[in-house]
């Protein structure tokens, strides 16, 4: 390669570093945290948080309810707009268990658990939700646990980003290597490191 061809790749690769550096370096340092967390999610103390809310259906809704065939997969939006008016509960139109007593919707979050059912014969709601905290809330986030498409879409973004950031990083390992005896010995150990963990100690 010609000095004036190593010069524009060192310039191109540096430019795709840097940049896949800077949109994933809080992606990075958030994940590298929860991982930690995540490996010892046993010694890390929560205390569940519980919150329950009770309605009842006024009897227009009820009667919606009631003529619902039960193949209907989400409740009907006037159902879901006077649950959002009375107890607070932004239901979308998330997949309900239609039986002929009640509607069961269960609303999984990061870092806990919700549930709603309303009888079908009084019109009876109750919603309960389980919070264990921010440590669960990060760590279902690293694992993309009930989080939605939008957050699923940022996890390939930021992944993405981290493969050009570590392609980028490791051509430029090979541009300057010459430079730097220890260079391909450090990368080997990086590679044989987790190899010989998963040989040696993982059955």
């Amino acid at each position: 390669m010609t000095p004036a061809g190593r010069a524009f790749w060192l310039r191109q690769l540096h430019l795709w570093h840097w940049m896949s550096a800077a949109v994933s370096l809080i992606g990075m340092i958030a994940f590298a945290v929860t991982g930690i967390t995540l490996n010892h999610a046993a010694d890390i103390p929560t205390k569940p948080k519980v919150t329950t809310l009770e309605g009842a259906l006024p009897e227009a809704l009820l009667q919606r309810l009631q003529n619902t065939q039960a193949d209907d997969a989400s409740l009907p939006d006037e159902i879901r707009a006077w649950l959002q008016t009375e107890l607070g509960l932004r239901v979308g139109a998330e997949s309900a268990e239609w039986s002929e007593d009640e509607v069961y919707l269960a609303l999984p979050r990061p870092g806990g658990d919700a549930w709603l059912a309303i009888d079908r014969a009084t019109g009876d709601a109750i919603y309960e939700a389980t919070s264990r905290g921010w440590v669960s809330y990060f760590n279902d986030l690293h694992k993309g646990r009930s989080t939605g498409t939008a957050w699923r879409w940022f996890i390939d973004v930021f992944a993405a980003a981290c493969v050009v950031f570590s392609l980028t990083g490791l051509i430029l390992l090979q541009f300057h290597a010459g430079a730097r005896p220890s260079t391909w010995p450090l990368v080997g150990l990086g590679f044989a490191g987790p190899l010989l963990l998963i040989i040696l100690f993982m059955h």
